[in-house]
């Protein structure tokens, strides 16, 4: 319960989403917003939108992704229908159906000139806009701030004098296939984010923090904020008693069914394999992960919460399996459709692919099972947080025995540059972290060997 002179999470989040909206009118520069994962970013970027939209200049908004874009033309229909939304696209993007059902509401171009004079928002992802030319706003908004690359906003900074950017400080960094070393140090070096740049560049910049996640349960607060929100703590909007998992059928007290049970119970669990140097293609470790998911189903097991105090019964679209790499999702695809085809439904992608979304339970294959080394791109603070912050009730993490040895074995040695400075933790303290909030919870694919006495 929360004490009679505190406010309660639903009143610091309006609280908080009030200070924002009542700062638009006087801000300078501009104003950035950091969220935490499920804080409601969305809904405040519709909110700012409706607030700074006006009939005779339509409010830009500016994501990185076309489905970030499509997700916040959904929410203005949705929730904000009084708004005749605009969605400017490239000539080969072809809308969702679900898109084309609000034709009243909801106007899909290619060109800025066809769009703007019946527009009161008006969305498309930051390489549209960069093709813009002859045109300026008061305002733009700026969505998923921290994905964007600091070349892209400089391609997209004459269009508006002021912006709001709202973005989660502890995702993935903005990246590139190409290499991109020679720019390290460089005040215009592209692979910075864009919020790190401006913030460098303009340090007066108003900075706001959205304080609740709705979408995390209490148990995953502390150890994701620990680990990956340094600079910008939270806590959850929901109660312990609020998010239950149980199942309706007896388990067989197989490892699978401990490691299940366990997470409904603390909201996490470590199913631990054998220790082996597999790279990136591990097929047990992929059956590992099918497997857990198929006992969920096959135990019906059932989720309350806030949103559904009644009950739901888990469905495979309301779990997802997090990877590292596209090989990884794409062999597990491949033996889901094989062997596990009564899985149909459950989402399997990789972190940059499930960045953005939420699902009841996921199961996520840890960026180090498997390693002999761990690489920049394996240690990446962001990759791990995005793969263990997508629930709303548990997350289980499927890894070879081994990692903190493999994290000792390769310390942090990344080279510091100079120029803009990150909110993103360090990579190998985070992994540390969550590995030693994890051996808590872990369960043994194998049974252990039991040590000799004296």
């Amino acid at each position: 319960m929360t004490p009679p002179h505190q406010p309660s999470p639903q009143q610091q989040a309006d609280q908080a989403a009030r200070a924002i909206l009542e700062q638009l009118p006087t801000a300078h520069r501009g104003i950035v917003v950091d969220s935490p994962p499920g804080a409601g970013k969305s809904t405040l970027v519709a909110r700012a939108a409706d607030t700074l939209a006006q009939s005779s200049t339509p409010c830009p908004v500016i994501a990185q992704t076309n489905s970030q874009v499509d997700h916040l033309v959904r929410r203005f229909a949705r929730h904000h229908p009084h708004l005749r939304t605009a969605r400017l696209t490239a000539t080969d993007y072809t809308p969702p159906h679900d898109l084309q059902a609000y034709p009243d509401i909801i106007r899909i171009g290619t060109r800025i000139e066809a769009l703007e004079k019946t527009a009161d928002v008006i969305v498309g992802t930051a390489m549209k806009w960069a093709t813009v030319t002859d045109r300026q706003w008061p305002w733009a908004i700026i969505d998923e701030a921290y994905q964007m690359r600091s070349d892209t906003l400089l391609w997209t900074a004459s269009l508006f004098d002021r912006a709001l950017f709202v973005g989660d400080p502890g995702q993935l960094d903005p990246f590139s296939e190409i290499e991109t070393d020679r720019f390290h140090g460089l005040s215009h070096d592209p692979m910075n984010s864009a919020v790190a740049v401006l913030l460098a560049n303009n340090r007066d910049l108003p900075v706001h923090s959205l304080p609740v996640s709705w979408r995390l349960p209490p148990s995953a607060v502390l150890p994701i904020s620990d680990a990956f929100y340094p600079f910008t703590p939270f806590h959850a909007g929901s109660r312990e008693a609020d998010r239950t998992l149980t199942f309706s059928i007896h388990g067989m007290r197989t490892p699978t069914d401990e490691v299940i049970e366990h997470a409904a119970r603390t909201g996490w669990a470590l199913f631990e394999l054998p220790a082996c140097i597999t790279g990136r293609r591990d097929i047990e470790a992929s059956q590992a992960v099918l497997g857990i998911a198929e006992r969920l189903l096959a135990r019906r097991a059932i989720t309350t919460c806030e949103e559904n105090p009644e009950g739901h019964v888990l469905l495979p679209g309301d779990i997802a399996i997090g990877t590292a790499h596209r090989s990884q999702a794409h062999d597990i695809r491949a033996l889901l459709a094989r062997q596990y085809p009564h899985l149909h439904g459950v989402t399997v992608d990789t972190a940059n692919r499930l960045q953005g979304c939420e699902f009841r339970v996921t199961i996520v294959l840890h960026p180090l099972s498997g390693r002999g080394d761990a690489s920049a791109f394996h240690l990446e603070a962001g990759r791990l947080c995005v793969l263990t912050s997508r629930h709303r009730h548990a997350c289980i993490v499927v890894a070879r025995a081994g990692i903190a040895e493999l994290l000792d074995a390769h310390p942090s040695n990344d080279p510091a540059h100079p120029g803009a400075a990150s909110k993103v933790a360090d990579g190998w303290e985070a992994n540390h972290a969550v590995l030693a909030h994890l051996t808590q919870h872990t369960i043994y694919a194998q049974a252990q060997p039991r040590r000799r006495r004296g």
